[in-house]
């Protein structure tokens, strides 16, 4: 039966202050205990006495929903109270007292706290001591440093291979079709393997006069793509190009950028994927440290390209007109036969080059999937389905927009692709194709949200049943108000160039947590290590790990990233709260210890970018004489917004550790990014020089 009292007390081996530093802080409670997702510091109108928060709380089976809680603590007795606002007698007691040595006795009360929930629900006596009895086990393994043996982990168990089937079955990738058809569908993948040039030889033999792609020149059905790139690959052959050929593509998202894609992959080329960001001397660099034999380009990138080595083939993929010296895609295309290519010994490759966003980018070499486990684990996360009408916005020559366009084949989906990106433009595309799905980075989501109410309104978006996002962190502000506008369609994808797919966090998730980096997908693992490679406490920030059938072959230049246990190193910090998910606190070398106290610039960006008079902010640590290390705020304030450093200092003073405000502020009119949104944290820096 519900009690409107309720009493739990415990014993854990640990010495009381070490417990209050801890428990003193509910900013962390999401870590420990079950179904609080958040927990955020608001100014109170007793500082010094007592804290405000705004706490989410994410019950199973039932909508997240926010409570406000206001803490009154007595450090002397080590007691703490938090309680409802508005007051209701609802409240939660936290004392501790010393037992034995070394040991602490914890006393909780709870009082009527089951009626804090908006269903009304009530919980028994034995749940809330089960809940309370788990959050406190991982507080005091938390304390005693033990490791994680929950690592999370979607892998290689007998029933792998069934949930592989109904994922694609879920999915539509795999049903009803008549025999022959399934048989050549395999027939193809069996000749050309899981990799582009497979999945659209499948998709040609399944839906031929299907439409594979649209860009802004023309629309391409599969047999027509496919025609084209056989005889594209047959004019290259010519060319001497073949398996142990290296090519280079400097495009922008357009069909002749796929068509050259995938008629390399035919010939088993390695094709080293430009960013179309890169400056002349980064590409010279590159073509010959890669030994380059063709290069193809679009006709406005001449600029950069005039000084290469006269020997480098130049292919224009600009459906213009070009000189007479000039060879374009057409040409070859128009001037080849289309004769029955053999697969080579061995697939093609796919180099993509890493954001450089710390400095010169390099190349990462792509591996081939093995099989549809590799299809399924992006599925079981991301719900695209057969048939797809899906807009990349995303470049496809950077890992993510690469990614859409590799799951799109199995799908049998549709590709709308735009040169450039604009936020009206995209609207307009997603409103006369009736996009399903947007594949975008966080940047261009912003881009969209920033255009006047009555902008958005002119196209109809209703077409739209998901917007997945990667490539750079989306702050939590970003995720609630384009869900708030455009609905419960956004999933957050996190990983990398190097370890492929990690974590996808779906709308249910992102409404609980909107930070938050969400599951692992099937056939990945997560573990988060400490430096000496071993497995930290649940709630602990750490080295974040990722295990599956895609990481990266390695970068161009021999090294690799580092491996234990079969799972990669990320580059980036972060840690699994109590239900799991994955919170990415940021790239390791982002972290800076100011004061002795380790200190993210993320709480401080995730905090800012909830003002209203914030457009855009990014956060670095430079060198400080008398702390080692501090924060320095970078903001673009929205048009018409007044905001001042002494605003933006009192701000974060209210919300977060005083070593987490920003001792210097600057604004400015934009914040430096590379082509695919992510900011350049380093030329930040290099102005606090």
């Amino acid at each position: 039966m519900p009690t409107d009292y309720v009493m739990y007390e415990t014993v854990l081996d640990h010495p009381r202050n070490k417990l209050w530093d801890l428990l003193s802080q509910p900013e962390l409670y999401p870590r420990f205990f079950q179904g609080v997702s958040s927990c955020t510091r608001i100014p109170a109108s007793e500082p010094d006495r007592t804290t405000e928060y705004v706490v989410r709380m994410s019950p199973p089976r039932h909508r997240p929903y926010d409570i406000r809680l206001r803490t009154v603590i007595n450090r002397a007795q080590e007691k703490l109270v938090l309680a409802l606002v508005p007051e209701s007698g609802r409240w939660v007691s936290l004392t501790l007292s010393d037992g034995r040595p070394g040991r602490t006795k914890i006393t909780l009360v709870f009082s009527k706290m089951d009626l804090a929930h908006p269903t009304g629900g009530s919980h028994r006596k034995s749940e809330i001591h089960a809940w309370a009895k788990q959050g406190l086990r991982r507080v005091s393994e938390y304390l005693a440093g033990t490791p994680d043996t929950a690592t999370t982990f979607r892998g290689t168990s007998p029933s792998h291979g069934f949930t592989v089937l109904k994922t694609l079955m879920a999915s539509g990738v795999v049903g009803p079709a008549r025999p022959y058809r399934g048989v050549r569908q395999l027939a193809m993948l069996s000749k050309w393997g899981f990799n582009m040039v497979g999945g659209y030889a499948q998709a040609t033999v399944r839906s031929p006069n299907d439409i594979a792609l649209i860009d802004d020149r023309c629309t391409r059905t599969f047999a027509e793509l496919q025609e084209r790139t056989d005889r594209l690959a047959t004019g290259l052959a010519d060319r001497g190009i073949g398996p142990d050929t290296v090519v280079a593509a400097l495009a922008r998202n357009h069909s002749s950028m796929v068509e050259c894609m995938v008629a390399s992959g035919k010939l088993g080329a390695t094709l080293l994927l430009l960013n179309t960001g890169l400056a002349t001397r980064q590409i010279e660099d590159i073509v010959q440290r890669h030994d380059v034999h063709t290069l193809f380009a679009d006709d406005e990138f001449t600029s950069l390209i005039q000084y290469l080595p006269p020997e480098l083939l130049r292919v224009s993929t600009t459906h213009a007109v070009a000189p007479p010296d000039q060879l374009t895609l057409e040409s070859v295309i128009e001037e080849s036969p289309r004769k029955t290519i053999t697969p080579p010994p061995r697939p093609g490759k796919l180099v993509v080059l890493t954001s450089g966003t710390g400095g010169s980018p390099k190349g990462a070499k792509r591996p081939s999937a093995k099989g549809w486990g590799a299809i399924a684990a992006i599925l079981s996360r991301i719900p695209f389905h057969v048939s797809e009408r899906m807009l990349i916005a995303a470049p496809i020559f950077h890992s993510w927009g690469l990614a859409a366009l590799q799951i799109s084949t199995p799908l049998r989906g549709t590709v709308v692709l735009q040169d450039r990106f604009d936020a009206e433009e995209c609207l307009h595309a997603i409103s006369v194709h009736r996009c399903t799905a947007l594949v975008a980075v966080p940047i261009m989501l912003q881009r969209i949200l920033n255009l006047p109410e009555d902008v958005r309104a002119k196209y109809d978006t209703s077409s739209l049943r998901l917007v997945a996002s990667s490539g750079s962190v989306m702050a939590g502000s970003l995720v609630t108000e384009f869900m708030d506008t455009f609905g419960d369609v956004l999933y957050n994808f996190y990983g990398s160039t190097e370890v492929s797919q990690a974590t996808v966090a779906g709308p249910a998730e992102l409404r609980a947590a909107p930070t938050t980096a969400g599951y692992p997908a099937l056939g990945t693992s997560v573990s988060i290590l400490d430096a000496d490679g071993v497995p930290v406490p649940r709630g602990a920030v750490g080295r974040i790990f990722v295990g599956n059938d895609m990481l990266f072959d390695g970068y161009t230049d021999g090294q690799s990233a580092e491996v234990k246990d079969a799972l990669m190193d990320t580059g980036d910090l972060g840690h699994l709260d109590a239900d799991g998910r994955l919170f990415v606190s940021g790239r390791d070398d982002e972290m800076i210890i100011s004061g002795g106290e380790n200190v993210f610039p993320r709480p401080v960006e995730e905090a800012l970018a909830a003002l209203p008079q914030v457009g855009e902010v990014a956060v670095v640590g430079v060198p400080d004489d008398e702390y080692g290390q501090r924060l320095a705020a970078f903001i673009v304030p929205r048009s018409g917004a007044r905001l001042d450093p002494s605003m933006v200092r009192s701000y974060i003073h209210h919300r977060l550790s005083r070593f987490s405000v920003p001792r210097d502020v600057t604004f400015l009119t934009r914040l430096p990014r590379n082509t695919t949104g992510k900011i350049l944290k380093r030329l930040l820096v290099e102005r606090c020089d």
